[in-house]
């Protein structure tokens, strides 16, 4: 199992430890769902929050589909309509709604974007050496903090 607090600055290099360490953030990187294993997504609700609020969204991967489920603050109130060329001022129209379609339409371009974000990680450039090499060793975990840091976003 990985553990993100090893191997501790200072302390001398064990092989065991540091095995385990790269075996357990090859388990990480294994679990994650592949853009294969998704069949669809869904939006399972909308919710309004009071004016104010932050917007909260989570996702989760339920047998190959994607579900969402999203909170979205309301506006606040704004004056009434403007002022026309009469002097008056106009009625305060309907609040506007998120269409499903445009709903929909904002869902599948926030999926076809992600599959990207780790486009900027660079492969390694380095060949396995026979003997232990600690640079070569630091160059890998850099590494690996770099996919996960990108995987992040």
């Amino acid at each position: 199992m990985f553990d993100p607090n090893l191997p501790q600055a200072g302390t001398e290099v064990d092989a065991v430890q540091m095995r385990a360490q790269l075996t357990g953030l090859k388990d990480l990187i294994d679990a994650l769902p592949t853009g294969a294993g998704i069949t669809g997504a869904v939006v399972e609700s909308v919710s309004t929050l009071p004016p104010g609020n932050p917007a909260t969204a989570t996702v989760s991967l339920v047998g190959g589909e994607l579900r969402f489920t999203f909170a979205l603050p309301e506006g606040a109130t704004g004056p009434a309509g403007e002022q026309g060329n009469d002097g008056q001022q106009g009625a305060t129209g309907p609040p506007g709604e998120v269409s499903q379609t445009d709903l929909n339409n904002a869902v599948l371009n926030t999926l076809s974007q992600s599959s990207n974000i780790t486009n900027n990680v660079n492969t390694l450039a380095a060949v396995a050496p026979m003997d232990y090499e600690p640079l070569v060793l630091q160059q890998t975990i850099d590494k690996l903090n770099e996919l996960i840091l990108a995987m992040r976003r």
